[in-house]
């Protein structure tokens, strides 16, 4: 890779390098040219095209302490108020390449990554090597502004057992050897989101740990064409998007997901961060700013993904003629209140940050209670978009071939007329509502919103431990202080 500005050229020559690809029963040898991922591919590269034009050079990439290079905004660290919100702005202008759909896009574990670097002084006192470690590889990645995806979850056959109550050995990555050179793992981690377009991937474990299952708790990174390293990837919506017309979002933007497996895998020294440390492995994401950093950033691209879908929603509603009706009015309207509050918590969470460590970081509470209101909202949010279309989702064309067969196509002409527009861009825009909100693929948005950051239980379990409950009592307390059991105001009385 050249010492310039990373970019889309680079991303994509980066990705031949013989990776361990798996998708229907076979290998793929480049993923850059097979049909179920160059697509993919292509999206990532453009994120680094449009940084490294120079009309957005300086609005997105900030040069590097160490190296001097120009890398992305997702990496700095901001030291206040005012540059927490240049990297925003950064994040977002990203984020609107995409409307919102690449929830792994590169700077999601950039940002986790740079929160843990952030309060690097707090893994130190369990590990200086492992920390010194972690920073070194977060420089590294940095000045080579790195596509890193991680996995970070473990896959449970039995959801009842604990980690190291599950039947077979090999389904849980663990560490099963260690010698002069580094650690040998065996196992499963998850969900390897984007593993398919990334340079490198983090493992670490964001569930929490048992005294007794130190051979789980281990964390580390990788390129993705380490020896041993398999990408068993889901079925492949952009495989199965019929055009770019008919499905304009699968086509392009299925970052997919995949169970990453690590067939005794040697990781070196010099890439291990946390060994064998229980405690270290739970302090790297929550005594860190980690976790705080990354959801930030997924709040980021949701307020992103619901500015679009509120967009989806009104030209749905001038699409077919219903835009005068006060009840589609009003729905529109609890859309766009819904979208708004979730800016403005992204906006609270900045202006109410502190220093965490040597960064300016977002407001925790605010962040996690962002994710609890986001977690619920989406289904509904979506829902509702559908309901104010009705059946124009469902009467499209089976495909643009059918534009194909005049008399089909005059028989389309003729029933997709819409008083915004032609009979073709009405079909056209009703195409990409769909993908959006009904498809395989929004399907799969769906289910992703609802659990990328946990069950409901975990998200209000972080809300729950962050909050100034000690603040809210002294409001209790202040007003019952205030009186006494004669109907007495003590202020009276004084």
């Amino acid at each position: 890779m050249n010492r310039g500005v990373k970019t889309g050229a680079d991303h994509i020559e980066s990705l031949r390098d013989g990776r361990a690809v798996y998708l229907d029963g076979q290998r793929v040898e480049d993923v850059t040219v097979h049909p179920a991922f160059r697509n993919i591919v292509r999206s990532a590269a453009a994120l680094y095209d449009y940084q490294a034009d120079p009309a957005n050079l300086e609005a997105m990439t900030f040069a590097s302490p160490s190296s001097g290079r120009r890398v992305g905004r997702s990496w700095q660290l901001p030291g206040n108020y005012e540059e927490m919100v240049v990297r925003r702005r950064a994040l977002t202008r990203w984020a609107e390449l995409h409307g919102g759909f690449l929830g792994r896009s590169p700077d999601h574990v950039a940002s986790a990554l740079a929160g843990q670097y952030a309060g690097l002084a707090r893994l130190q006192a369990y590990d200086e090597g492992g920390a010194r470690n972690l920073a070194d590889y977060f420089e590294y990645a940095r000045d080579n502004d790195l596509f890193l995806t991680y996995v970070i979850i473990n896959p449970q056959v039995n959801r009842g057992l604990s980690t190291s109550e599950q039947v077979a050995d090999d389904v849980i990555m663990r560490v099963v050897d260690e010698d002069g050179e580094g650690i040998t793992v065996r196992g499963a981690k998850m969900l390897g989101t984007s593993t398919i377009v990334a340079n490198e991937v983090f493992v670490a474990n964001l569930q929490p740990l048992r005294p007794g299952e130190e051979d789980y708790a281990v964390s580390f990174a990788l390129p993705m064409n380490a020896k041993g390293l398999k990408i068993v990837s889901r079925k492949s919506f952009e495989a199965s998007a019929v055009s770019l017309f008919d499905n304009p979002l699968a086509a392009r933007f299925d970052e997919n997901d995949a169970v990453v497996y690590f067939d005794d895998v040697k990781v070196p020294w010099e890439r291990v961060f946390v060994n064998r440390n229980v405690a270290m492995a739970r302090a790297q994401f929550h005594e860190t700013a980690g976790h705080v950093a990354q959801n930030y950033q997924a709040q980021i691209r949701l307020m992103v993904k619901l500015r679009f879908l509120a967009g989806i929603a009104r030209r749905i509603a001038e699409t077919i003629g219903t835009i005068q009706m006060p009840p589609v009015q009003t729905m529109l309207g609890k859309l766009a209140s819904d979208a708004a509050v979730v800016e403005a918590l992204v906006q609270g969470m900045e202006a109410s940050g502190e220093m965490h460590g040597t960064a300016y970081m977002p407001n925790r509470h605010l962040v996690y209670a962002a994710q609890v209101f986001t977690q619920e909202l989406y289904a509904g949010f979506v829902n509702t978009v559908r309901e104010l279309a009705g059946g124009s989702l469902i009467m499209l064309p089976s495909s643009a071939r059918d534009y194909g067969n005049p008399e089909i196509a005059t028989i389309h002409d003729l029933l997709q007329q819409s008083p915004a527009g032609s009979p073709r861009d009405r079909v056209k825009f009703l195409k990409l509502a769909w993908d959006a909100l009904g498809s395989e693929f929004a399907g799969r948005h769906g289910q992703y919103e609802m659990f990328y950051a946990g069950a409901q239980f975990v998200t209000r379990g972080h809300s729950f431990r962050t909050y100034d409950w000690a603040g809210a009592g002294r409001l209790v307390d202040g007003l019952l202080d205030g009186y006494d059991l004669t109907g007495s105001l003590v202020a009276e009385r004084a």
